[in-house]
């Protein structure tokens, strides 16, 4: 049931666009005409067999019975192709449209980095400017950190939703907004690391970000972007979910996968800059081709936005404002992804060829870089180039793999990373590794490399090279099994005020359990001495000299080792 608007080629074997269904296309075109939203007519051209491709891709959320996606497609400015799929609103049963309006999750970032690109054009602010100065509640860390940080996830801060989640009241369960966001991070008496030493993907940036315009700008971040970018944009169907409240005429629920069927998953937070922008498949081709020329801004303007991170070893990484600069296989690209809720998109230029494609979805189990790459892939044909995968055994063979098998930890985090031997190839978790010495190995088909290092002949750690990290190393450690009584002595409550919250641990059978309010609980494991896990989550007790445990330590996903000090009593 795709709603679409392209034009055939004259020689085309042109179909029915509900392909077999023309009831439901018929009832799906009532209804967007009683929703007051009409087609427009696309001007470039496309081939049958490539808008045959795009449908295949969202085929299994081709129905009334099932939220779906949004895509739209130009080169140089023209329109290609624009079609939707699936329903906009399950309950009132009205599809989804090229006009629809969704959530672009993380695809919002490149606007908030566009906003403080004008007021760096305007002389207010300076990229190099230390964020203190325009939010002075931040704690001194004794580190600068610029807004250049901010705009390329180098700051080091802990993202602010972890820490929310942490404290038991995560962005699903609490209406956040701009005053919690600083209130949070004005509490953290640590950074995740030093800032420029590593890329680490984190919401804080870009809420900071939108703090700033507002502070900057003397207006609010909403009503800046929309009378300074979205309008001189020609972007005419976009805006900011600052108040999750309001109504907004064509804007698509969000749903949530279950057993079952589907669940509302809407984002309930007036938090933007990170997320949170309100966008149509049209309105982001024509903000691609903004990319690409300048827009109202000229090259100054692109010259911001794609200056790209530097750690502080000089080296350059592959994220800018709010754009991943990277290739697909050989075809340079730039984009990004969102994920907000039950909502995904996709959006990527691809310079080279001119060619945009805009992927907005409703439905969460959407892949955001797989639906979209595929999508783009299609249009691209030939010129991309698949990468040939590596025979990892037989390029494995002759090599001594069994030194490197066993357990390594990574001391910022804790997190533990587990290499071992299956049919005569190395693997890091579920990656193969392909040997290109005696020390050194690719990791799966990518750019990534582990160098071993050795003393006395024992491999004793590894380090990670990558765009990602300037200094990032493992350890190797040993699996642990304690006993009873010493899981009892992790026991007691440990509080954190960075997270406002205490954790209560007591032993059990396998490992320990940690409760704190009003009732969630969990188990984790050993890993190794003095360590736990459970999934993503890394819990590491402390002792001080006399072997006494005195702390505990938590990593989960964007917070680096938060500190609970153990409470007497």
């Amino acid at each position: 049931m795709p709603h679409f608007v392209f034009r055939t080629r004259p020689d085309s074997d042109a179909r029915s666009p509900a392909r077999g269904r023309p009831g439901i296309l018929v009832a799906a075109s009532l209804m967007i005409a009683a929703a007051g939203v009409m087609p427009t007519h696309a001007k470039g051209q496309v081939d049958s067999d490539i808008a045959a491709r795009v449908d295949e891709v969202f085929s299994q959320w081709d129905t009334e019975m099932s939220p779906g996606c949004a895509v739209g497609v130009t080169q140089n400015g023209e329109t290609l192709l624009e079609r939707a799929y699936g329903m906009a609103d399950l309950e009132w049963g009205i599809p989804n449209t090229p006009e629809t309006i969704f959530e672009g999750g993380s695809v919002s970032k490149q606007f908030t980095a566009a906003a403080v690109s004008l007021l760096v054009l305007d002389g207010v602010l300076s990229l190099d400017d230390d964020v203190r100065e325009w939010v002075p509640e931040l704690p001194d860390y004794g580190h600068t950190i610029t807004l250049h940080h901010l705009m390329t996830h180098t700051s080091g801060l802990r993202d602010w939703g972890s820490v929310a989640s942490i404290s038991g009241w995560g962005r699903e369960d609490r209406a956040h907004d701009h005053d919690d966001v600083v209130d949070i991070l004005s509490r953290q008496t640590e950074l995740n690391f030093e800032p420029g030493l590593e890329y680490s993907y984190s919401n804080s940036g870009y809420n900071l970000l939108a703090v700033v315009v507002d502070r900057a700008s003397g207006m609010p971040f909403a009503d800046f972007s929309k009378t300074r970018l979205f309008e001189p944009a020609g972007m005419m169907n976009t805006q900011w979910r600052d108040n999750y409240r309001r109504i907004v005429r064509g804007r698509s629920s969000a749903y949530n996968r279950t057993e079952d069927g589907w669940e509302i998953n809407r984002p309930v937070e007036y938090v933007h800059g990170n997320g949170g922008i309100l966008t149509t498949v049209r309105d982001l081709g024509t903000w691609n081709q903004v990319l690409t020329t300048g827009g109202p801004w000229g090259q100054a303007f692109l010259g911001l936005m794609l200056r790209p991170g530097v750690l502080n070893d000089g080296s350059e990484i592959n994220y800018a404002g709010g754009l991943m600069v990277s290739p697909l296989e050989n075809v340079q690209s730039v984009s990004h992804t969102g994920s907000t809720a039950g909502y995904r998109a996709y959006l990527s230029r691809f310079p080279e060829q001119g060619l945009s494609v805009a992927m907005l979805c409703n439905a969460s189990n959407v892949s955001t870089g797989g639906n979209g790459g595929r999508v783009a892939r299609a249009f691209l044909g030939d010129a991309v180039q698949d990468s040939d995968t590596p025979d990892f055994r037989a390029e494995s063979t002759g090599f001594d793999l069994q030194p490197f098998v066993g357990l390594y930890r990574e001391p910022m985090t804790g997190g533990p990373l587990q290499i071992e031997m299956r049919d005569g190839v190395l693997y890091s978790g579920a990656t193969p590794l392909l040997p290109l010495s005696g020390s050194e190995f690719q990791v799966g088909s990518g750019d990534r490399r582990y160098v071993f290092e050795r003393y006395g002949g024992t491999v004793v750690g590894f380090q990670v090279e990558d765009w990602q990290y300037s200094d990032r190393r493992y350890d190797r450690v040993t699996a642990w099994s304690p006993t009873p009584s010493e899981l009892r002595a992790f026991e007691g409550e440990f509080r954190s005020e960075d997270a406002e919250t205490t954790f209560r641990v007591t032993a059990t059978e396998n490992g320990l359990e940690l409760w704190q309010r009003p009732n969630d609980t969990i188990e984790v494991r050993p890993v190794y001495d003095d360590a736990f896990r459970s999934g993503g989550r890394i819990v590491r007790f402390r002792r001080d000299g006399s072997g006494r445990v005195t702390e505990l330590a938590l990593s989960i996903g964007r917070v680096y080792d938060m500190r609970f000090a153990r409470m007497e009593g």
